[in-house]
């Protein structure tokens, strides 16, 4: 079992080599759970994640080890990335085994750190197989999760937290393969035992879940997530008994509750986080902690927000639908006169109420319009559901027959 003094070991061997990220109080999250809120910024880290620490030490504590052919690690994103910097500055070579779907912005990322990219593996678990068997030439391979050294170095996060912040009542951790909450875990509980640890999986990949209902090491079938990052099949076997002794709970939030925490971070406090990282958000503004281990009125509770590598793509995707599902944005479709100065009128009416038009398109022709009228669809920025309400009743009391839209 990992000790303290191991942890703090990795401490002083890592220092310098990565960035002490900081602890920033959020007055905005603070106001609407009645607690002092505090983000664990590792989406500022070198390579954008947590995951530069666990690779940067175990390059190092055993760089005496490591031949020629350099190290070789299996990762859908921010492990590559971590492995491939950790390598770099240590001026080995590096192979980094991806699964056939990983984005391209983080093969491409991961390239750019130097690193050699191989896309192998219909899972992180087949891909995890293929790095393993290159390690046979020589090569050392870095696990993402399941490694000793790589869950001590993790676990400076830890010490940092309670370095800046002495009594966190809750910390909040995502948990996939379970190497970050392991660390974490280890050392908090070790230097401040009171302080409640909580981990947060996507429901979409549940499979940490029973380990602290005590129940077994369980394989489970994952769902797509946007929470790609904690989207592990099966927690690590090191990370297991862990886990079960140090962990007080794990609680699951659904793709929307993620999406919304990631928009959330974005726009109240300009941080950027990836769909693993805004987790422990999700299960903190979704009511989701029990009453054992509830942020007591006025207490201390600390997110880590594991990394920011969330590919612009899909930024745009969860932008855009929390935007809707938040009442931020009104699509609907108004049919009007074809004739001139008509669609002037609609946008004035939109203009005069307070909206702003995004998107606007302006069709004839169809089976249920007249030859005298068109069709338009239009986007309009709101900014919020009383608002929303407030457009369309200024648009129907005009006579506008307005037609939601998906």
């Amino acid at each position: 079992m990992i000790t303290l003094e191991d942890v703090q070991k990795a401490a002083r061997l890592i220092e310098g080599k990565v960035i002490r990220t900081p602890l920033v109080r959020s007055p905005t999250f603070s106001r609407m759970v009645g607690a002092d809120v505090y983000l664990k910024l590792e989406s500022l880290q070198k390579g954008g994640s947590f995951k530069v620490r666990g690779a940067t030490y175990k390059v190092l504590s055993r760089r005496g080890e490591i031949s020629p052919a350099g190290v070789v690690a299996a990762s859908a994103g921010n492990h590559a990335q971590g492995v491939a910097l950790a390598a770099k500055a240590a001026d080995l070579p590096a192979t980094i085994v991806m699964p056939v779907w990983a984005s391209i912005g983080k093969q491409e990322a991961t390239r750019g750190y130097g690193a050699e990219v191989i896309l192998a593996g219909e899972t992180l678990a087949e891909s995890i197989s293929v790095a393993q068997d290159m390690a046979d030439d020589g090569r050392t391979f870095i696990h993402p999760y399941d490694d000793e050294e790589i869950i001590t170095s993790q676990a400076t996060i830890g010490l940092e937290i309670l370095e800046d912040l002495l009594d966190p009542d809750v910390v909040i951790v995502p948990i996939g393969g379970g190497g970050l909450i392991g660390g974490i875990a280890t050392a908090i509980k070790a230097l401040r035992p009171e302080t409640r640890v909580v981990g947060v999986q996507a429901a979409a990949c549940p499979s940490a879940l029973d380990v602290v209902r005590g129940g077994n090491r369980v394989c489970v079938n994952a769902k797509k997530s946007i929470a790609d990052g904690i989207s592990v099949k099966q927690v690590g076997e090191r990370n297991f008994p862990i886990i079960q002794e140090k962990v007080d709970e794990i609680v699951l939030v659904e793709e929307e509750e993620i999406a919304s925490a990631v928009l959330a971070l974005l726009e109240r406090k300009k941080v950027l986080a990836e769909g693993a990282g805004a987790a422990p958000l999700a299960a903190l503004l979704s009511s989701k902690l029990s009453s054992k281990v509830v942020v007591p009125k006025g207490g201390k509770v600390v997110l880590v927000i594991s990394g920011g590598n969330l590919d612009p793509p899909l930024l745009e995707r969860v932008i855009r639908q929390g935007l809707m599902k938040n009442g931020r944005i009104m699509r609907f479709s108004a049919c009007i006169e074809d004739v001139p100065g008509s669609l002037a009128r609609l946008l004035d009416l939109i203009a005069k109420e307070g909206g702003n038009v995004l998107n606007i398109h302006h069709a004839r022709g169809g089976k249920d319009l007249s030859l005298f009228a068109s069709r338009v669809n239009l986007e309009v920025e709101t900014r919020g559901f009383d608002h929303l309400e407030e457009i369309k009743g200024a648009l129907k009391a005009a006579g506008y027959k307005i037609r939601a839209r998906c």
